[in-house]
């Protein structure tokens, strides 16, 4: 037989531990990331600490007049390091106006930009400043190509976050205009900002 006070005991000790359960349920990181048009934008697989994505029919080629947004959203707390696997490829053209990818530092289509891509080679890795990225895949009417994957995980803010997230924008942006067989990277700014901003990094003394 259990007394009275055993029993309570009991009671409250079970008690805590469902109430701590439920806690830990309610407290877990969720990955609200997403894609619109859903269903139709490629595969996505989400997990608590990031996930991959792709063009829609990769690793084949991705289909004419298309367009995909894809934010991706980390917990309170932490930035977004997002990464593009090697086997890319997205029509060429200069400045990337036809088929291209684009990565804004946010979760609105008006965010800083931080580059816009197209092109034989896939861009560099790129960190967010804070919580969001906004990405928009488009495609024209001709000349199809096997498309992106892309995978991303979820980084504690700290000061790399800000540093990392102003060499992307430095490495990516400035004023550089490629031909239709550059790479990837289109104009954000004139080349006398460009210029301003490696002399400011060349400069600059590096940390220790």
């Amino acid at each position: 037989m259990v007394h009275g006070h055993s029993f309570h005991h009991v009671v409250a000790s079970l008690l805590i531990l469902g109430l701590s359960g439920a806690t830990r349920k309610d407290t877990a990181a969720k990955n609200n990331s997403g894609v619109k048009p859903a269903g139709q934008c490629g595969t996505w697989v989400k997990e608590a600490e990031g996930g991959i994505f792709t063009s829609p029919n990769y690793p084949n080629k991705y289909p004419p007049t298309t367009e995909c947004v894809y934010i991706l959203e980390a917990p309170p707390r932490q930035c977004i390091d997002l990464h593009f696997e090697e086997n890319y490829s997205i029509e060429s053209s200069w400045e990337c106006k036809f088929d291209n990818i684009e990565v804004r530092d946010g979760p609105f289509g008006f965010s800083p930009v931080l580059g816009r891509y197209c092109g034989q080679h896939s861009p560099p890795d790129i960190r967010s400043s804070g919580r969001y990225l906004w990405i928009k895949f488009v495609t024209d009417g001709e000349l199809e190509a096997v498309g992106f994957s892309a995978s991303y995980n979820f980084t504690a803010v700290s000061r790399s976050c800000s540093a990392n997230h102003a060499n992307t924008a430095l490495m990516n942006g400035g004023g550089e205009k490629q031909g239709v067989k550059g790479t990837s990277v289109s104009s954000l700014s004139d080349s006398r900002t460009l210029h301003s901003a490696r002399v400011l990094s060349e400069t600059r003394a590096p940390d220790d």
